[in-house]
């Protein structure tokens, strides 16, 4: 592994901000710190840099202890939502900077310089003045500084967090295809080794190798973007990813694997061992399907369709089941080609067993 860290701690004023964090990054690897705002991910990414010192745990790069090692020594670069970059140098002299700091020589520096504007698609931006930029071209020549020395770590912070929808889509589309290629030129086939820090599913998910969901200072859940998406481990993690139809419940038997909820006993794909803790089920988005009158099937409920918002590919409807408990609203997703009955109208529909997952 090029980074390990095990039993991190981190408090301020008492407050503890990481909680026993332990991670490993292999060579190559791009991994993404996922998280709301306060969940602990920047301040990781701090401790990570130097920029903090932890109150405990160990921290090692490529085997060696990095307690004590300098900022400017560990060899790593930054990327921050702010661009951080120089207003009076040009984007030349700004993806200079580090290689001047160096002891580069002039010829060998313009000539890197040129390559990695060139990586980024900023060719022939070498003259021009960092305020005369857009915001998605300062954030390349910000990427392309902290590229220029060939890091041995690159560390993002929120870096298309200050970036329109538009741009930020476009640049994550880019960034990884950028990392792996700054890579194969730094003579690291599988690319630069990344830890990219978001609040953002969808940037979390186009950019990263494995994502790793941060809560109260702790890591709730790691896995590939797949995985996580598939299999939230969680209540937290399914409702960060955006999953909202959560139910408590009770096992009823396990061959055939069975749930109690308010809407009844529902059949799941799996059973998955929980010690002694009630099962919370998840319904995915796309677990259900629309049942003509009379038709049989398994996980069948009935309710009333409240409303249906269209999002181009696919439909949301919120339907609302009335239980002894009382009204439970489940929102799901149906492919646009589906012809739904107008907001107000009964429907029965049936659950897929193999998209309810029981959570921790």
């Amino acid at each position: 592994m090029l980074l390990e860290l095990e039993q991190v701690e981190k408090s301020f004023n008492g407050q503890p901000a990481l909680r026993g964090v332990s991670l490993a990054v292999a060579a190559g690897e791009v991994v993404a710190l996922l998280g709301p705002s306060g969940c602990g991910k920047t301040t990781l990414l701090r401790v990570i840099a130097g920029l903090e010192k932890p109150d405990g745990g160990r921290l090692r790069l490529e085997g060696q202890e990095l307690d004590g090692v300098p900022v400017h020594q560990r060899g790593f670069g930054f990327v921050f939502q702010d661009y951080a970059l120089f207003p009076h140098k040009n984007v030349a002299e700004n993806v200079a900077f580090g290689l001047k700091m160096a002891g580069w020589e002039p010829a060998r520096r313009a000539a890197r310089v040129a390559e990695v504007l060139a990586l980024v698609g900023l060719a022939g931006f070498e003259g021009r003045r960092v305020f005369e930029l857009s915001g998605g071209e300062q954030q390349r020549v910000a990427l392309a500084r902290a590229l220029a020395p060939s890091p041995r770590l690159l560390l993002l912070d929120e870096p298309l967090g200050s970036l329109d929808r538009t741009l930020r889509e476009r640049l994550m589309g880019e960034l990884r295809a950028i990392l792996q290629e700054a890579g194969r030129l730094a003579g690291h086939p599988g690319g630069i080794t990344s830890i990219y820090v978001t609040h953002d599913q969808a940037e979390a998910f186009a950019v990263a190798d494995r994502v790793m969901v941060m809560q109260a200072g702790r890591i709730e859940q790691s896995g590939t973007p797949v995985e996580l998406y598939q299999q939230p481990r969680t209540p937290f993690v399914a409702r960060f990813l955006g999953m909202e139809n959560l139910l408590p419940g009770e096992w009823v038997s396990t061959k055939p694997p069975v749930v109690r909820t308010s809407l009844g006993e529902l059949q799941v794909a799996g059973y998955v061992e929980r010690g002694e803790v009630p099962p919370t089920l998840l319904i995915r988005p796309g677990a259900g399907q629309l049942l003509s009158p009379g038709q049989e099937a398994t996980n069948v409920v009935a309710g009333r369709l409240e409303e249906v918002s269209f999002r181009g590919r696919y439909q949301v409807a919120t339907i609302t089941l009335q239980e002894s408990d009382g009204p439970v609203a489940l929102k799901l997703e149906f492919e646009s080609a589906v012809s739904l009955p107008p907001a107000g109208s009964e429907v029965r529909l049936a659950l897929n067993p193999a998209r309810l997952i029981v959570l921790e």
